[in-house]
């Protein structure tokens, strides 16, 4: 009889021999291999697919495993213990004669009761940029990083890490994970066609050769293929991270691995991040001579702590609002002794990066730390600029109840105009579900405010800086924090009331979550256009002072993304630009003109 026929028979597959504790799920943390090298890849394989062991040698019949379930007497026979079997079993039919049992084959998992016993003895932990109650620890977010968890709880400034070429010169979390780094790079260049337009447009002539780049922004998949272009148009780059969590780990080590000089890596404390700064700018004998910035933090160290360097710097190109900010008030108090290009007041990054990125990241963050249901949600977005828009939107549209705060007439009328209710934050402090910054300002969430949420309000940032919200408030003997999860964590009031704060009032899209890639092709593809324009410009074009990107260079960034819409430009005829006033190839807007 066929072990199939015998299967669908008998009323259940008895796994003998094996206790039922090691048949238990096999732990979400992967063991490590075992003496024998059997690897993960190995022991995952061995510890699903049951080994069989034939009762009688020689029967080379396959058994297909069957799950363990509870005995159900049958309505045709019952089954009882036959003592000349050894163990074994008998039906008893109606009639009240006893039929034997057809002999059952043992089924044994290889190694079973030695590998699932197994456990690591060390999880990986990232350490917190600030101290935290000592029983809340980190762990992996959902967007991983490929970490070798032997070696989490060092911290990459003790450890000596080298490339397969030698090269020492990066500051990373692991090394080890540049292939996974390099799918992420590769998976993001297909979304960055402009860049990747750029590199093979201008790669022949080099327009950046002898540009020594150094930066400071998110290090991030799509960050990657900037530098490679820009190394690729003769550039040479050092980089560190603007933010302490939104580093991609294998995407730094893609990039030390690469021959570029990195030093950031998730989870930095405030004191790695300023020392990643400065060995990114320190190096003896090699001089920066143009700056790419995302928040000011770099032009800030180079200025106060490298002032002859920074004398001698071509160009400063800065991509955020707070960065910006500082930029003007150098160049107000006649300190800015360089050039600087606004970029994040192009209209390629802010009516795009700004508006549509936020758009579709915010809800993306919120998901991925907190689980939380929009519809019927009441929300105070403080900020109606080109990000608090992107986020009004998609919260509207996902039935959130939205109120706006604002500082600006013409914004508020805008947010009123959209259908969104302008209020005061106190006015609303005490009975909205979720709180989101995103004016660039500093202290827009004070300690007052914080007191006065409702138990369970979410609280979270969609500015660049960590000014907005006021943690350092929440940081006293009384109030007590608890890790949640990565970038989650409960501020818990002496009467139980608890806020959840995401990624402790850091940017929450890039610390959460990721953005979406085809959005970031067009700020970088601006960044490049704005260096290349900064670098070959002829003495005395641009003055000690901050400047935006030329219109034409904004509609060229636009152009270099439409083929992937399969999109076609209409074209003036010689009447119509006479008509107009307009060269055919633009610029067909004036710089005062509001898009």
């Amino acid at each position: 009889m066929s072990v199939q026929v015998v299967a669908a028979k008998m009323a259940e597959v008895e796994l003998k021999d094996v206790p039922n504790k090691e048949l238990s799920a096999v732990s979400p943390v992967a063991p490590k291999s075992d003496e024998k090298g059997l690897s993960n890849t190995d022991l995952n394989a061995s510890a699903t697919s049951p080994t069989v062991e034939p009762a009688v040698k020689g029967d080379p019949s396959p058994l297909s495993s069957a799950p363990n379930t509870a005995k159900i007497p049958q309505a045709s026979a019952m089954k009882r213990p036959d003592p000349q079997q050894n163990g074994g079993e008998a039906f008893v039919n109606r009639d009240g004669t006893v039929a034997e049992a057809p002999r059952m084959k043992k089924i044994q998992f290889a190694d079973q009761k030695q590998e699932f016993n197994k456990r690591p003895t060390k999880i990986g932990r990232r350490s917190l940029s600030r101290s935290i109650s000592q029983s809340s620890t980190d762990s992996y977010s959902s967007a991983a990083s490929y970490t070798d968890s032997s070696d989490d709880e060092t911290s990459p400034r003790d450890k000596q890490q080298k490339n397969s070429k030698g090269n020492g010169d990066f500051c990373i979390k692991n090394i080890k994970q540049a292939d996974f780094g390099r799918r992420e790079i590769e998976i993001a260049e297909q979304e960055m066609p402009a860049l990747m337009a750029l590199r093979k447009r201008a790669q022949g002539e080099k327009p950046l050769a002898g540009a020594k780049v150094v930066g400071c922004t998110h290090i991030t998949a799509q960050t990657a293929v900037l530098m490679e272009t820009l190394s690729a148009l003769g550039a040479q780059c050092r980089w560190a991270a603007c933010n302490i969590y939104s580093t991609q780990n294998e995407v730094a080590a893609a990039l030390a691995e690469g021959g570029f000089s990195v030093f950031a890596w998730k989870g930095e404390s405030e004191d790695d991040f300023w020392w990643c700064i400065d060995r990114c700018v320190n190096l003896e004998g090699w001089q920066p001579n143009m700056i790419l910035d995302d928040g000011g933090d770099l032009t800030h160290w180079i200025y106060k702590k490298y002032p002859n360097m920074f004398k001698k710097i071509k160009g400063i190109v800065e991509e955020s609002v707070t960065g910006v900010h500082r930029l003007y008030q150098l160049s107000k108090a006649g300190k800015l002794c360089v050039p600087a290009m606004n970029v994040n007041d192009s209209v390629t990054k802010q009516k795009f990066d700004n508006l549509y990125c936020c758009r579709e990241s915010i809800l993306d963050g919120l998901k991925r730390t907190t689980d939380v249901m929009f519809g019927g949600k009441q929300v105070v977005v403080c900020g109606y600029g080109e990000v608090g828009k992107g986020c009004c939107a998609a919260l509207k549209a996902m039935g959130s109840i939205v109120y706006v705060t604002e500082i600006d007439p013409i914004c508020a009328l805008q947010a009123c105009m959209d259908g969104f209710r302008l209020v005061k934050l106190n006015e609303v402090i005490r009975q909205v579900d979720i709180v989101i910054t995103c004016t660039g300002n500093k202290n827009v969430v004070v300690r007052e405010n914080l007191d006065r949420m409702k138990n369970g309000c979410i609280v979270c940032n969609m500015g660049h800086s960590n000014t907005e919200i006021d943690v350092a408030s929440l940081r006293t003997p009384e109030l007590t924090w608890e890790r949640v999860r990565s970038q989650v964590d409960h501020v818990i009031w002496p009467d139980g009331k608890r806020i959840v704060l995401l990624a402790e009032g850091r940017l929450l899209n890039l610390s959460c979550s990721t953005v979406p890639t085809f959005v970031l092709s067009i700020t970088a593809t601006t960044q490049a256009l704005a260096l290349i324009e900064l670098y070959n410009a002829p003495e005395g074009r641009y003055k000690q002072d901050v400047y935006l990107l030329p219109k034409k260079m904004d509609e060229y960034v636009a152009s270099l993304h439409l083929p992937t819409f399969d999109a076609h430009l209409t074209e003036l005829t010689d009447e119509q630009a006479k008509y107009l006033g307009l060269n055919k190839n633009g610029p067909f807007k004036p710089n005062y003109y509001r898009y």
